[in-house]
């Protein structure tokens, strides 16, 4: 396993860390005790970092990061989760909910502190509120030491400089848009190095996209990225590839990137991932997959208010 320096915190990061949505049933039913020993796979195999959120699952991921987590010591892993999304529809940024926010996750995953708490989604509020008031009342809690590093997460590629004109952050999280099919997040790189930014990334299968499996039923990609995604994995199964490894490969090739989150409740899926990252990415092959996908190349969809999205 391969270890990164997150930005100025001073944290060293595997480049495969361990997102539990799936331990929410996020993607798919599963089964408990599976889901359990997935993490356990994780961190035996090196990987330091979980990720997690109350939204996954409703509380679910959190409950059962915390049984699992029992009885590891907590120097053994780093653990990052989230505040301010809890359903769907259900955001509350407010201060008061943050700090009730962080005492309810320190209690679900039975720890005394988290190496990283990040604002979620922010994209579906209205972002002064964020700079305003969620991140001032977040610093709060990192002065009392329940939490060591703060920032935001989300989808539209705006955010991230919407709030780090504003104020400062110690690292940022965005999910499908470093892949084999969409690179944006590469572009905003040297603006977050500019403001000494911990840089992590996330779903580099986006959302099954790149991969031989079903797409859950919420996923928002058109017919056309349906098609060429399908015949990217096509060219790639005639080379006797999985487009997921090719995509995994990829991923945490960019060294920019401290990190890349995948999750599964699947102990197998977290080691066949570990071996892929070990073996050697196929530049000729990602060439011409990317090829393919050209059409589709850093193809995005709106997500949360229209204002806060940015199509550059």
């Amino acid at each position: 396993m391969k270890f990164r320096s997150l930005g100025r915190t001073g944290l060293e990061l595997s480049w495969l860390s361990f997102g539990a949505s799936s331990l929410g049933a996020e993607f798919r039913g599963v089964d408990i005790n599976e889901a359990m020993r997935s993490v356990h796979v994780a961190l035996d195999l090196g990987m330091n970092f979980i990720d997690t959120s109350p939204f996954y699952g409703r509380g679910m991921s959190e409950v059962l990061l915390g049984i699992t987590l029992r009885d590891v010591p907590r120097s053994k892993y780093l653990l990052g989760t989230k505040l301010g999304r809890y359903d769907a529809a259900h955001f509350d940024f407010s201060a008061k909910r943050v700090a009730e926010s962080v005492d309810v996750s320190l209690h679900r995953l039975g720890v005394d502190y988290f190496d990283i708490m990040l604002c979620h989604d922010i994209e579906f509020v209205d972002m002064r509120q964020i700079v305003d008031e969620t991140l001032p009342a977040l610093r709060k809690i990192r002065d009392a030491g329940k939490v060591r590093f703060i920032g935001i997460s989300g989808y539209p590629m705006n955010i991230f400089r919407y709030v780090l004109d504003r104020t400062e952050l110690d690292v940022v999280l965005s999910y499908n848009h470093y892949t084999l099919q969409n690179t944006m997040f590469a572009d905003l790189v040297p603006y977050l190095k500019q403001k000494q930014v911990g840089i992590m990334n996330a779903a580099p299968f986006s959302a099954r996209l790149l991969t031989n499996q079903p797409l859950p039923k919420w996923h928002k990609a058109t017919s056309e990225v349906r098609d060429c995604a399908r015949r990217a994995a096509e060219h790639c199964a005639k080379q006797g590839v999985d487009i997921a490894q090719l995509a995994l490969q990829y991923s945490i090739a960019n060294e920019d990137m401290t990190t890349c989150i995948v999750g599964s409740a699947n102990p197998d899926n977290v080691r066949k991932w570990v071996e892929w990252s070990e073996k050697p990415l196929d530049g000729k092959l990602v060439a011409e997959v990317q090829e393919i996908l050209q059409p589709i190349h850093n193809w995005f969809y709106i997500e949360g208010r229209p204002e806060n999205n940015d199509a550059r």
